[in-house]
Order: structure tokens, then C-alpha cells, then sequence
């Protein structure tokens, strides 16, 4: 069942019954020959055909009435619909175990809306790929072409008359659908406020947010032989090249009997008091979290709904969009950044971007671009934004530029500012999980009230106070950081890459004029033990043909090049290579999803 609480006087969606097939049955006459005359009127009043043995019907019902409804003609060992009209072999299908057809999309005549269309192609795309499906055929009618064409059908140029009806021939695959219920979003949550969902597939379905760390396929998720790692290089993740501070791994590893056995400290007390003491900052500003995942997955629903606009940077940090789309069911927009510019953020236009906005999420640095916008800029635009826009800054790499350019004293004094920290990548802690967020401390006292107790095991607060007090450690770790990048962008440039610049432990890297693409490149480098990450999905806007790279150390970093170099120069690595990483891999997540 889906996620939507039931509320009176919303309508039901289904997948129609015996007697919601009859209703359909009889409407299908009303409308396909007594209004349309694509068929004879006939005396029982009801139209059916062959195909309903197979067909499934989702409906719209106003409780038990009739609103709406669509046909799904599921793969199996019968014709399509369409085959009446066109040959197969002129249909620009796959006709396989993927292939759907959709039929019939009818809203009754006293509800027509677009709302009510919006649901039943919602429903269809949700039932559709739910089951695995790929492809989808159908025959639109001319008239109502552009509704279809919002929701990921495209023509084929095939023009088909049925009685006094004209239909176009349409396809689709099942990633257009996906991107169309994405650009629709607003009319999405539209259709999540209106209706019951009574089907037996999620309203959504929040998969988990991809990461990168296909690595560990290779080194064991069993964890039975770690000294795997050796022989792997984990450049698709962002964590640090370098060990925690010496004082870190003191503490934790002297103590440790002790600590795996010992309950922590309830609330992080002392974690929280730590870290207004080194950061300048009031105690109760202050909310701790097992990382930063933690902290977005557990306040964002609690301060956005369905009906919140939110502005993302595009491309950015992919767990928000995860979180604002599949979780939610938020509107998002987009500040869309391109290569072009060097994916610098257009001020200007951020401000007009932020018109409307209920909260505003700037990653800064940024991730996968790398670039910083200096925090008196985004000060004044924060200063100069409508007094209802909240903002949630991301400043995970900040210690990468300057520890003192946060903005987290800003942010602690002010109404509508919240800067949230992981120190998995400036403090190598990825594996601990520790965050925290910082703001006005009467919503931080409310997130409180949210947090459970011992949010963030023993080892990982005394690691994370620990880091907090090695300043002098970290800072060189930093200035080494950039001294590593600087040389390995020289190296990946020789390789014909364009290397933007970056200011983090970690660069994006475009392969322009290359014969790769980045899934390609990706699995190739992974089938010798590189992991690196495809970029080209990280915007919701447009493809870019990108990889990034985290930086490690130097020996590392002349493994990259030279794995990197081996594989562009060798056109065999594109089939043999990547045919032997997935024959390791039977469920392979080499190749990336889109974050």
C-alpha cells in the first residue's frame, strides 16, 4: 500500500474488480461509440474485447463510482492492441517481457480534470515499473497528444484512424516516465493530496540513495577478508586519503575493550559542548547526528510537506533531491550550474531562483563540482531573501577551504539558517558517523525532541572529540590536500580529461572529445581495481559527461593516472574488462545510478 493517510472526500485509486470492470465496460460504450464513434453503438450498451482477458484496469473512484480508468495490456503470449493497426515490425519496440501497452486513458465526463489524467498516468508508471517493465507502446488520439508528450511518450509519426478517431502511434521507455514524474512534481503532489492509494505498489518507492562505494563488492560486505582492500582504490567515495589525528587513534584503540562494551553518553553531551568550545558557538545550537544522512533523513520531513518549494543547487549532493522527491514529495527547483560556466553559481539568478522557495539547500563547497561560493556573498543573499525562506547550508568540505569561513556563527544567530557538518571527510571519520547541525536554538531544541538517545555510538563521540581538539593535524592534512589535487589534475589533464577546479578532496572531471562514456569508463577502471564515480547522472537538468575522482595520496593518485591511461589506450577494455568485472559481480552495482 502506498504512503498517503486516508482523508474523507479524496478519490480512490485501484486496480478495478468484477463489478469496477463492469462500470468500465459500460462507459467504454458512453464514450468510444455513443460520443467518439470509434465503435458501433450497441444494444447491451457495454464494450469489452479480446484483450480484457489479459488487461489490467487502474481506476479513479469517487468511493464506489466511476471516475477514471486506463488499460495495461502486460507482456505475455497474446498480440497488442496496436498490432491490429501497425505491423510489429514498424513499431520501434523491443517486444519482450518489458514491453506494456497502455489503452483507453478515460476520465468520465463530469470529472474531467488534469488531475484526474495526472493520477491515472501516475498510477500506471508506479504499477508499470514496479513489475520491471522497460518499454511502452500505446495509441494517443490526437486531440489530447500533448498530455501524453508531458508524461514521457514521444510520436513516431505512425497516424492511425479508428472510426472517426485519429490516435498517433506512441512510445516510451520507462526512465522517461521517471524523469516526467520528477519535472512534474508539483502535479505529482497534487495527486498524493487528492487521492487513496489502494494499489499494491508504494505511492513512491524511496530506493535506497546511491553513494558510490561500489568498492566493497570486491572487498566483501561479509567483511570475512578486509585485507581485500589493498588491492582496490576507492576513488567513487569521498573520504579522506589521510588517518585520524594520532590523538584519535590513541584514545579509541587504548581503551577499546571497554569502549565496545560501554553505553555512551546519552544526549553527546560532551560531544556537543566540544564542539561549541573549538567552533565558537552556544551549546544549544548545537543538534549532534550518527552523520549528516542522519540529520537530513530526520529534520527535512519534519519542517517540509508535500506542498514546500525547495531550491537545489544542479547538479548537487544527491541524498537531498533523494530525500526532497522519494521521501517527501516535494517541488523542487533548480539552480541549474553548467560546464560552461565552470559550474559556478549565477548570483543573480540564485536570487530570482529563490522566489517562492520555503527553504533553500546550498551544498558549499559543493559536491560533485568542487567549487566554493564565498560566504559573503551567500550571506547577502540570504540577507536580501523573503524573511519565510529557510536556509540549510552543507558544509561537509568547508575545512578545505578555512575552518573560519563557516557560517555556522551566522547561523546560530539567526532565524532561518542552519549549517549542517559531517566530519567524515575533513576529520577521516566516514566509518564513525558523526554530525552535527547548528542553528536558532529553538528549532534546534525541537529537532532535539526528535533525537533518539545514544545517537551516535561510544568510539565514534570520543573520536569525534578528539579530532575536534587536533587542529594543527588536520590543518596540515588540508594544505597537503590541495598540493596532492594541484599535481593529480596536471596528471589527468595529460590524459586529455577536462579537470575543473576544485577546492575539496576531490575533482569532476568532463571527457570531452574521448570515445568513453562515463558507465563505460567507469567499469572499466573497476574491473582493474579502480573505483571511480559516473558523474553524468548527478544533474537533474541535463546529461554531463563527467566523472569525479577523490583525491588520495601521491603513490595512490600515480595508481589512478596510470590504471586511468592503461585503460583510455586499450579499446578492449570496453568489452573485455567490463564483461569481467560484472561476471565478478552477478548484481552488479558497478554500474552507477543516478544519485
Amino acid at each position: 500500500m502506498g504512503f498517503v493517510p486516508k482523508r474523507p472526500n479524496r478519490l480512490r485509486v485501484v486496480e478495478a474488480d468484477a463489478a469496477m470492470r463492469e462500470q468500465i465496460y459500460r462507459n467504454r460504450h458512453e464514450v468510444y461509440a455513443a460520443e467518439l464513434g470509434q465503435h458501433a453503438v450497441n444494444l447491451e450498451a457495454r464494450l469489452t474485447d479480446a484483450l480484457d482477458d489479459y488487461n489490467v484496469y487502474l481506476a479513479a473512484c469517487d468511493g464506489d463510482k466511476l471516475v477514471g480508468y486506463i488499460s495495461i495490456t502486460p507482456p505475455g503470449n497474446h498480440k497488442y492492441s496496436i498490432e491490429k493497426y501497425v505491423d510489429r515490425s514498424d513499431i520501434p519496440v523491443t517486444f519482450d517481457d518489458g514491453l506494456y501497452e497502455l489503452r483507453l486513458l478515460t476520465v468520465t465526463a463530469s470529472r474531467r480534470s488534469r488531475v484526474v489524467a495526472a493520477m491515472l498516468m501516475y498510477a500506471v508508471f508506479r504499477w508499470i515499473s514496479d513489475r520491471g517493465g522497460r518499454q511502452i507502446v500505446a495509441m494517443g488520439r490526437r486531440e489530447v497528444l500533448p498530455m501524453y508528450q508531458r508524461v514521457g511518450l514521444r510520436t513516431q509519426g505512425v497516424t492511425i484512424q479508428s472510426g472517426s478517431v485519429t490516435f498517433e502511434l506512441l512510445t516510451a521507455d520507462i526512465e522517461s516516465f521517471q524523469r516526467a514524474a520528477r519535472d512534474m512534481s508539483h502535479l505529482v503532489g497534487r495527486v498524493r493530496e487528492t487521492s487513496e492509494w489502494e494499489l499494491d505498489v508504494p505511492f513512491t518507492r524511496p530506493a535506497p540513495c546511491y553513494h558510490g562505494g561500489a568498492f566493497f563488492e570486491q572487498i566483501g560486505e561479509e567483511f570475512d577478508d578486509l585485507n581485500r582492500r589493498h588491492d582496490i582504490i576507492n576513488a567513487d567515495v569521498l573520504d579522506a586519503w589521510f588517518p585520524p589525528a594520532p590523538r584519535v587513534m590513541d584514545a579509541v584503540t587504548e581503551h577499546l575493550p571497554w569502549i565496545a562494551r560501554t553505553s555512551p553518553p546519552t544526549r553527546c553531551a560532551g560531544l556537543a559542548r566540544t564542539i561549541a568550545d573549538v567552533r565558537g558557538l552556544p551549546t544549544e545550537s548545537i543538534a549532534l547526528g550518527a552523520g549528516s544522512s542522519d540529520l537530513i533523513f530526520r529534520v527535512l520531513p519534519r519542517w517540509l510537506t508535500a506542498r514546500s518549494r525547495v531550491l537545489l543547487l544542479d547538479p548537487t549532493y544527491g541524498e537531498y533531491a533523494h530525500v526532497l522527491e522519494h521521501v517527501i514529495g516535494c517541488d523542487i527547483a533548480r539552480h541549474t550550474l553548467s560546464p560552461e560556466d565552470g559550474f559556478a553559481v549565477d548570483i543573480d539568478r540564485l536570487r530570482r531562483d529563490l522566489r517562492g522557495c520555503d527553504l533553500a539547500i546550498i551544498v558549499n563547497p559543493n559536491s560533485p563540482t568542487g567549487r566554493y561560493l564565498p560566504g559573503e556573498m551567500l550571506r547577502d543573499v540570504i540577507e536580501t531573501a523573503l524573511p519565510g525562506t529557510r536556509f540549510w547550508l552543507d558544509e561537509t568540505y568547508m575545512e578545505y577551504v578555512d575552518a573560519g569561513a563557516s557560517l555556522e556563527a551566522f547561523a546560530a544567530n539567526s532565524k532561518n539558517v542552519f549549517v549542517c557538518k559531517s566530519m567524515s571527510k575533513v576529520y577521516a571519520l566516514s566509518g564513525m558517523r558523526a554530525a552535527y547541525l547548528c542553528g536558532e536554538a529553538e528549532a534546534i531544541a525541537d529537532i532535539q525532541g526528535v533525537t533518539p538517545p545514544w545517537v551516535i555510538g561510544l568510539p565514534s563521540q570520543i573520536a569525534a572529540v578528539e579530532a575536534l581538539r587536533a587542529t594543527s593535524y588536520y590543518a596540515q592534512r588540508y594544505l597537503e590536500t590541495h598540493t596532492l589535487r594541484a599535481a593529480l589534475c596536471v596528471e589527468l589533464r595529460a590524459l586529455g580529461l577536462r579537470v575543473f577546479d576544485s577546492v575539496a578532496n576531490f575533482v569532476l572531471c568532463l571527457l570531452d572529445g574521448l570515445d568513453w562514456s562515463p558507465p563505460a569508463l567507469v567499469e572499466a577502471c573497476a574491473a582493474r581495481g579502480l573505483f571511480i564515480r559516473d558523474a553524468s547522472g548527478m544533474s537533474a537538468e541535463r546529461r554531463v559527461e563527467a566523472i569525479r575522482i577523490a583525491v588520495k595520496d601521491a603513490d595512490t593518485n600515480k595508481r589512478i593516472v596510470a590504471i586511468l591511461r592503461d585503460v583510455m589506450s586499450d579499446p578492449g577494455s570496453r568489452s573485455a574488462d567490463i564483461e569481467a568485472v560484472r561476471m565478478r559481480t552477478p548484481q552488479s552495482k558497478v554500474a552507477v545510478r543516478p544519485r
